[in-house]
């Protein structure tokens, strides 16, 4: 990543999804009317599917049944929620809160399999569809939300917590869900809950709209080169893979499409100093030409809408609100966490710029190192210090060797867990790959489906989800996914990895056995369901593995002839660990503090110019560093406008804490062992949300998390 996760819980997108109904309108309708015509015959999302666990039935999935199964969805668990609130026994645990996880079946199925499908396979189709349904998902969220009944049952349970011998589970359930209600408006006024739904169903469909002209700023944004001599210093392969984008998009030459970040790979490799700055030019600069694809005034109606939702809340701005819930707890807390980083990063990343613009005079180049050329000269540098070329290690990393032999030979070795490939299910495209997940005693965990491939059809970055949530009301195990976007090889050719990619890979895997490895009884506390800033913890663990020596040594073989990475090879990446940490580690906290920057704003300020603000924040923090610019800008900021993570990127940093001094524990107690393994699958990644993390985190470590680990790894102590 992620890099971008996705919503675990289709409930939790129904339920989680923001609305706009009239201000009378404040209680649930006693019934809605079924959904018409298309949600009835050969629809197959409206029954359950009768595939091994619940797998999507993709082969008879059309185009056109969404829209009709999400509307009957809704109309069904209104209508289950509606008999729960005006249930005349005494709300009890059972008749309310289990009551509730038991409801919207056909919901959750319908829009589990509707958002994947809009962020990785979509088409006009169904962006038609998810700008339709955004409000009325919206809406259905609030009429829940905002019930006056249902909420009073709730109340009287949360109240009443302590003395009703609940288990630790339940009573972390009540918790989540009365907290739930509270924020999404629950204890306001008539008039300010009539306020609140508009300006949830405005934000709900300004995300989509965002969604929808970001990828199709991304699609149109690739440069087009039509002079071969211009590619000097890409590899066959990844010349091969623009000829193909090229005819796959009708043109004639070679187009270099761009991914979800700022920098591009290719601009490690090009020797045409003006083709990179034209690429780094077209990342910048997506959707923000002024043109129907422009997020700029999206960007700044969310900020505005999200700013007044806050205040309605009681909250000083959106930071606020969004992060109470979390580990952080304040913007205060997320803010220094981050700030206190900027002086080493950033002195860090000067010393490395210094050395580039070494190597520029040295070769006589003439001209200041900029952001488009630092991969450049970078991977100069890297040679020179480490003797380590980037061209020398792809040949190692070969996808499915690095799958297989590497990401779940490494989750057999902790977990005693095998995945076995198969074949007979249907998938949604044919780059999909389907893998049953077994226990160590044979029994099967999950369904895992990989879809590894760039495509115009797809997001950038990656990210992991579920098409069905792992639920012990029901017995129902994980059908669980992870999607990334990297360079299709042309026909023939194999699917090389960088090492980034190869640590991407390991990455969402982790999250896939936080999905997995749940074992709680409530869905809505299962599995990766819990605060950002600890989601993205046991998938930043996992990247440890990449290099651990018995797992790099069992999938590092070249992919022509077998042989393992040479012994001198492997001493110079693991070496280079720390190389280019400065630029790294300043090109991070420059989108995390530009998206807390942007969700600080009081309510009632004046609309900001996106490429003023974004300027004058990156100066305001000291990350203002012309050759480093953010990860993400403002006008392609995925995670923050449209993928949930608003006030939330500065996560991953706060579960980078967290993974490495858990590391640090496995290396003080032997390591890759089955029995850490056991350890930590069993008090971190099987609980899910069903108790306090914190106090899970303690046990589990024996003491609060230190950061130093962080530095030494990042080489910034």
């Amino acid at each position: 990543m992620l890099r971008k996760l996705l919503l675990s819980s289709a409930i939790a997108v129904a339920l989680t999804a923001c609305g706009d109904r009239s201000a009378n309108e404040n209680a649930m309708p006693d019934s809605n009317p079924p959904a018409s015509g298309a949600a009835q015959g050969d629809n197959a999302l409206l029954a359950a599917s009768t595939l091994p666990f619940q797998a999507p039935p993709f082969d008879r999935i059309k185009d056109g049944d969404y829209q009709p199964a999400i509307e009957e969805g809704m109309r069904q668990h209104l209508a289950e929620v509606r008999a729960i609130a005006d249930n005349p026994e005494p709300p009890t645990f059972a008749n309310t809160f289990e009551a509730l996880e038991r409801s919207g079946e056909l919901l959750t199925r319908a829009v589990t399999v509707f958002f994947a499908m809009t962020s990785a396979n979509t088409n006009p189709t169904l962006q038609a569809a998810e700008e339709a349904l955004a409000p009325k998902l919206a809406e259905h969220s609030d009429t829940i939300h905002l019930d006056p009944k249902l909420f009073a049952r709730v109340k009287t349970i949360y109240d009443q917590r302590d003395s009703l011998g609940l288990t630790e589970e339940q009573k972390t359930l009540v918790e989540h869900q009365y907290e739930g209600f509270v924020r999404a408006g629950a204890l306001l006024s008539e008039a300010d809950q009539a306020e609140l739904r508009k300006l949830n169903s405005e934000e709900s469909s300004l995300t989509t709209a965002f969604g929808n002209k970001l990828l199709a700023a991304t699609n149109a944004g690739g440069v087009l080169v039509t002079d071969k001599a211009r590619l000097d210093g890409l590899d066959e392969g990844t010349i091969a893979a623009a000829a193909e984008a090229a005819k796959a998009a009708g043109k004639e030459g070679w187009l270099l499409v761009l991914q979800n970040t700022t920098q591009q790979p290719v601009l490690g490799s090009l020797k045409d100093r003006s083709l990179r700055e034209e690429v780094l030019a077209a990342s910048l600069n997506r959707a923000a030409k002024g043109d129907a694809n422009d997020t700029r005034a999206t960007i700044q109606r969310l900020a505005e809408l999200r700013a007044r939702k806050a205040q309605l809340l009681g909250y000083e701005n959106y930071a606020a609100y969004s992060i109470a819930d979390q580990m952080a707890g304040t913007p205060e807390v997320a803010l220094k966490l981050l700030t206190d980083t900027v002086p080493a990063a950033t002195a860090r990343a000067r010393a490395e710029l210094a050395k580039i613009q070494s190597v520029v005079d040295k070769q006589g180049g003439g001209f200041t190192a900029g952001a488009a050329d630092w991969d450049f000269y970078a991977e100069q540098v890297r040679k020179a210090e480490y003797d380590l070329d980037e061209s020398q290690i792809k040949p190692y990393f070969e996808l499915d060797r690095v799958l297989k032999d590497g990401v779940f030979f490494a989750a057999n070795q902790l977990y005693g867990i095998t995945l076995k490939e198969r074949t007979d299910l249907p998938v949604y495209h044919p780059d999909v790959r389907v893998f049953d997940v077994f226990d160590e005693d044979g029994t099967q965990l999950a369904l895992f489906y990989l879809d590894p491939f760039k495509r115009d059809s797809k997001q950038g970055g990656a990210w992991m989800g579920n098409f069905v949530e792992q639920d012990g009301l029901t017995g129902a195990i994980p059908v669980i996914y992870n999607v990334e976007n990297f360079t299709k090889p042309a026909p023939g050719q194999p699917a090389l990895l960088s090492f980034d990619d190869v640590t991407t890979l390991f990455h969402e895997f982790g999250h896939a056995l936080h999905g997995i490895f749940s074992k709680t009884t409530y869905p809505s506390v299962a599995g990766t369901n819990v605060p950002r800033d600890f989601v993205e913890f046991p998938s930043q663990f996992n990247e440890h593995w990449a290099l651990d020596p018995k797992v790099f040594a069992n999938y590092a073989k070249h992919h022509q002839t077998g042989e393992p990475m040479p012994k001198e090879l492997v001493e110079k990446i693991v070496r280079a660990r720390t190389f280019n940490q400065g630029y790294a580690t300043t090109e991070y906290l420059s989108a995390a503090l530009l998206d807390l920057a942007w969700h600080t704003l009081p309510a009632g300020e004046a609309k900001k110019d996106v490429d003023a603000f974004e300027k004058e924040a990156l100066a305001k923090y000291k990350v203002d560093l012309a050759a480093v610019p953010p990860r993400y800008r403002t006008n392609y900021f995925s995670h923050v406008w449209g993928g949930g993570y608003a006030a939330g990127y500065y996560a991953y940093f706060g579960a980078e804490v967290l993974d490495h001094d858990a590391f640090q524990w496995f290396r003080e107690n032997g390591g890759l062992t089955r029995e850490n393994g056991k350890v930590f699958r069993e008090k971190i990644l099987s609980i899910g949300h069903s108790r306090d993390l914190a106090t899970a985190y303690r046990e589990f470590r024996g003491k609060e998390p230190s950061v130093e680990p962080l530095l030494e790894h990042r080489g910034l102590k």
